[in-house]
């Protein structure tokens, strides 16, 4: 009977340091980072939530239509893990300079998912000639005050190229009469999402029969909102230390030639690499600016590429 006692005493202490061993493991530490990132892959089918909404107005999911296209773009959005965890990235990084112009145009907070979906955040060109983050076309940019041309393309400047995409959804919200049709004519048109309501009779986008691209598209937005919003209930799983950081600048005027920027950014202790990084539309190694125009031309701050 002693050595039974003893046997179980002896296993129960294996089990409660088993427990610890377990408890340690299962801590959220660097140490055991990449063994969870290994072992914890599965694939589950996902609940729709019951309550989805884009800016502010609510997807009708009790449609059974609607609700098999929701399913679909959250699910293709999360398995998707790669690109999934870069938009996480990203987002830390180009979110922050994006929120407060949409808040300052008054347009609603949902539309950075907009960006999300145009272009991954990065600066796109598109077969049709749509460039940058928010993919904007060569004539919408000119209308909206943007230089756009071989030299010099603002569309690829994140700041203007938002300021735009406000001024854009905007006239779309006063023509159709909804966000959601507003971000809807972001891909297909004003005069396009016009015409089909006319012809197909209804006054909503989910009523409407649309092509493969734009009958997704607020499907897509809504599942990289709701993605993006709760990361851990899909399974991204991350450290605030993974994703990218936005690196300061400071603004420097130029209103002459520039003839060289190579040699203009060795004055400022970068490389040309460098000043391209942060402005994109300087589209060749000089500027021609022969109105002498005035250009603001961010530099890094010392320290961030030593």
């Amino acid at each position: 009977m002693k050595t039974i006692q003893k046997l179980l005493a002896f296993v129960g202490l294996l089990s409660l340091c088993a427990l610890f061993i377990y408890a340690l493991q299962d801590a959220p530490t660097d140490e055991n980072f990449e063994t969870k990132l290994i072992n914890d892959y599965n694939v589950y089918a996902l609940q729709v939530p019951d309550n989805l909404d884009f800016a502010g107005e609510p997807l009708p999911l009790k449609n059974p239509d609607i609700l098999e296209r929701m399913d679909r773009e959250l699910l293709v959005n999360t398995y998707w893990q790669s690109n999934g965890l870069l938009m996480f990235k990203r987002a830390k990084k180009y979110f922050p300079i994006i929120e407060p112009i949409l808040a300052k145009y008054e347009v609603p907070d949902d539309f950075k998912y907009l960006a999300v979906i145009e272009s991954g955040l990065t600066n796109a060109v598109s077969p049709a000639g749509a460039r940058g983050v928010w993919q904007i076309m060569p004539t919408t940019g000119r209308e909206n005050g943007l230089e756009v041309n071989k030299n010099v393309d603002e569309r690829y400047n994140l700041e203007k190229a938002t300021e735009v995409a406000c001024k854009y959804l905007l006239n779309s919200k006063s023509k159709l009469g909804s966000w959601t049709l507003a971000a809807a004519a972001y891909n297909a048109g004003n005069a396009g999402v016009s015409r089909r309501l006319k012809e197909q009779g209804v006054t909503g986008y989910y009523d409407l029969l649309l092509g493969e691209e734009t009958g997704r598209y607020l499907f897509r937005i809504v599942a990289l909102k709701e993605i993006l919003s709760n990361p851990t209930k899909y399974g991204f799983n991350f450290r605030d230390k993974d994703l990218y950081n936005n690196i300061p600048t400071y603004k420097v005027e130029v209103d002459t030639v520039v003839t060289d920027f190579s040699k203009f950014a060795q004055n400022f202790g970068i490389n040309y690499k460098i000043l391209k990084l942060h402005n994109p539309w300087l589209r060749e190694p000089h500027l021609n600016n022969k109105s002498r125009k005035s250009y603001l031309i961010d530099i890094p701050e010392k320290g961030y590429y030593d």
